[in-house]
């Protein structure tokens, strides 16, 4: 011993399967879901390549390399959904991303347990609530026949329908997000906040810091690991900003408001039966996100973070 603490032999794979089969037997129902479901579907992605038909499957449906691929980047469509898609994602990204942060570090200030308990139950509940309710209840409150409408009517004013104007669109929806998933988005952040050393706190308080300056030089820092990682499935995930919310609101503000990259593929394969252009699409997002993951982890890195996985 020279003063380090010695490195110890990793153990035999023998040994650890007998000391973690419990676990691994456990992970067995979600490794096989995330098999099936997720791996095994991804063999499909070889009809972007083909012109293919569901009648004489994908054997047998001929070759045409990358036409499908061609044809979608001269597709003006394609193009106006993507444009849609990453300006409703920088949007969001921008005024969404943070309020659970800030909600997080609310809930976290609360002192009575009882009432950090009752504000978490309100706040976490409409993540349960299906879209179809989501969509209804904003509709009730900001449609034309809403209730602020019957409110500003009943005071000699002209009433308002945010539902169908498809200058607010983009505020509709993200006002959507934020009320129905902000509160649940808290629960990662509640748990790195837990995760920091309460002495750390008393310290500084001893100093003479003030809640700001606490804030500021171990909050966040704490949280910052955190915010990183989440931050970079967030790029990885820009082009899905959501099938279901997008897909009922479309009819009432227009496709050109309202189209975005999950509905598109939609709309160019189940009701037009052209699967391979579909499918094309869908690639084309899939890549496109892991090539956003790949640079936000190299950036991660750059600033001294672990990311998403460690440099080689």
């Amino acid at each position: 011993m020279t003063g380090r603490r010695a490195i110890a032999a990793p153990k035999p794979f023998r040994t650890r399967l007998r000391r973690d089969w419990p676990l691994l037997l456990m992970t067995l129902p979600a490794a096989g879901l995330l098999l099936v479901f997720h791996y095994v579907p991804l063999l499909g992605n070889v009809i972007a390549f083909q012109d293919y038909s569901p009648y004489v499957g994908i054997k047998d449906s001929p070759f045409i390399g990358l036409a499908n691929f061609q044809w979608l980047l001269q597709d003006q469509s394609f193009w106006d959904a993507t444009l849609n898609t990453l300006g409703i994602t920088t949007f969001q990204l921008i005024f969404y991303f943070p309020i659970p942060i800030v909600l997080a570090i609310l809930l976290d200030s609360v002192v009575r347990p009882r009432l950090r308990l009752m504000i978490q139950a309100v706040v976490y509940m409409p993540h349960f609530f299906s879209w179809v309710l989501v969509v209804t209840l904003f509709q009730q409150m900001l449609g034309g026949a809403g209730l602020i409408s019957q409110i500003l009517r009943d005071h000699g004013r002209q009433g308002i329908d945010l539902m169908t104007d498809p200058g607010t669109f983009l505020l509709l929806v993200t006002g959507e997000s934020v009320w129905k998933d902000a509160g649940w988005g808290t629960i990662i952040f509640l748990a790195a906040l837990a995760a920091i050393d309460q002495n750390l706190y008393e310290a500084s308080a001893v100093d003479g810091a003030g809640r700001w300056r606490r804030m500021w030089h171990i909050t966040l820092p704490g949280l910052r690991p955190v915010i990183i990682l989440l931050l970079i499935l967030r790029l990885g995930d820009a082009l899905n900003v959501g099938f279901e919310q997008f897909f009922l609101q479309r009819d009432a503000v227009g496709r050109e408001a309202a189209e975005v990259l999950d509905t598109f593929v939609y709309w160019r394969t189940l009701t037009t039966g052209e699967w391979s252009y579909g499918a094309a699409a869908g690639l084309v997002k899939g890549l496109v996100g892991l090539l956003l993951i790949l640079v936000a982890n190299k950036v991660a890195h750059r600033f001294g973070e672990q990311g998403i996985y460690r440099r080689s």
